[in-house]
């Protein structure tokens, strides 16, 4: 059958609003749709600092960086100009044979943040997805034009998230989000711990992938101390490639610059995003070493045959720079280590003495507070605890998403400290609001007679 397409210039806007477009036509992201359409969607429209406006003008914190993106605060002075000169000079070039000002000085300055003469080439892409695709097809192809082809497999961890692309999401732990395509993945084995490293055939294995420090979409979930260091030694003597996915934890969220500086671990290849640009645009970064970057030169069979429409976007690029520039000379990162105090002093007084919390996981600016029963087995499924506290939350003026029953912390750096502590009292009041309190505990557990 055939079909009339409508010319454009006969069409004309939709009359409607926002949320009629919304539940007519948009498909959500990580949204079970049948539930969203029979909610009454927040739309959000607006923001300044650490908090954000819907249309009814009514304020919230973002409690969880806009998804764990947003770092310096929202329409922040500096990256909002940086992104208006950019718009006077060009908004988008090819990167595909060209290049431009603000993505090479974005490169140059992204390698001297770690050690010298170690992670010296960046491939540029889109998401946290690609960005970790891009290390899993450099380093099958390192391999296979140093005449070790036989090391096409991967290692991952149970638990672990990398993105959604096919590659990525072959690494991924969590059968919910990744078993359904099991049939089109990548080879990987997946391991609990280091010692499941130990049964296999390493020769076979082109790279082991980890999220160092804490598994994010795993609930927050933190490795033992060293591990990280001890992975690194492991790769070194097996000569396997070590990828590290910083995604989530890059740009200040544990306290440094990049997780793996908290164990002095430099990988083969480090996987950027999320807080690339302070949250203000899509912009990855897959960093590696010249020995990786070596293998790939010469005739064009040898060429990584790899890449986006809009790597090296300009105003990603330029805004990314305004970031970095931020840490720089406002000293983000020293101010970071008072409010990692404070963040641990305000769950351990008003979030710790509830009943319902089984345990909190903290590592830097960033906590997972697990809710379960009160004789410590979880929630089933479907009374939806995460959800439901989450939502009273919001009716308090805090936005954030739970993991199954894990509720999750992990504001802008840019938050106050009243802010803060009003975001930590807003959970506090949604778990008792939602779960209630054993008729023997005592009163004022929340702080208030």
């Amino acid at each position: 059958m055939l079909h009339h397409f409508p010319a454009i210039h006969d069409t004309v806007p939709p009359q409607g609003t926002p949320i009629e477009w919304d539940q007519a036509h948009v498909w959500h992201p990580f949204t079970p749709m049948a539930e969203w359409a029979a909610t009454d969607p927040l739309v959000l429209e607006s923001g300044l600092g650490a908090k954000l406006c819907d249309t009814a003008g009514r304020w919230y914190i973002d409690g969880n960086a806009s998804i764990w993106t947003n770092i310096h605060g929202h329409r922040h002075p500096r990256l909002d100009a940086a992104l208006r000169r950019q718009l006077d000079r060009v908004a988008h070039t090819s990167f595909l044979g060209f290049t431009n000002p603000v993505a090479s000085q974005l490169c140059a300055e992204l390698s001297a943040l770690w050690p010298p003469n170690t992670l010296t080439r960046v491939f540029l892409s889109d998401d946290g997805s690609t960005a970790v695709e891009v290390a899993l097809k450099m380093a099958v192809q390192f391999w296979q034009q140093t005449g070790h082809g036989q090391r096409r497999r991967f290692v991952a961890f149970r638990g672990g998230y990398h993105g959604d692309t096919m590659g990525a999401s072959s690494l991924g732990g969590i059968p919910l989000f990744h078993e359904r395509f099991a049939a089109w993945q990548f080879p990987v084995e997946h391991v609990t711990d280091l010692a499941g490293l130990e049964s296999l055939l390493s020769d076979e294995i082109a790279a082991v992938v980890i999220e160092p420090l804490v598994q994010g979409a795993n609930e927050i979930r933190l490795w033992p101390a060293g591990l990280l260091a001890q992975l690194r030694a492991w790769c070194d003597r097996t000569g396997v490639l070590l990828i590290a996915d910083e995604v989530m934890t890059g740009f200040g969220r544990t306290g440094t610059l990049f997780a793996c500086e908290r164990e002095g671990v430099v990988p083969d290849f480090v996987a950027l995003a999320k807080g690339l640009t302070g949250g203000y645009m899509p912009l990855a970064a897959t960093l590696t070493s010249e020995r990786i970057f070596e293998a790939f030169l010469g005739g064009r069979e040898r060429t990584l045959y790899y890449g986006h429409s809009y790597a090296g976007h300009p105003l990603a690029c330029a805004v990314a720079l305004e970031s970095l520039a931020i840490f720089r000379e406002e000293r983000v990162l020293e101010r970071l280590q008072g409010q990692i105090v404070r963040m641990t002093e305000w769950l351990g007084a008003l979030i710790r003495p509830l009943p319902w919390v089984y345990e909190i996981r903290q590592c830097g600016f960033l906590a997972g507070i697990e809710l379960r029963q009160l004789d410590g087995t979880v929630f089933p499924v479907e009374s939806r605890v995460g959800a439901r506290v989450c939502l009273a939350a919001r009716q308090g003026g805090l936005l954030t998403r739970p993991i199954r029953d894990t509720l999750v912390l992990m504001p802008p750096f840019c938050i106050t400290d009243a802010e803060l502590e009003e975001a930590v009292r807003i959970l506090a009041e949604a778990v008792v609001a939602c779960l209630g309190l054993p008729s023997d505990a005592e009163k004022g557990i929340l702080g208030r007679s």
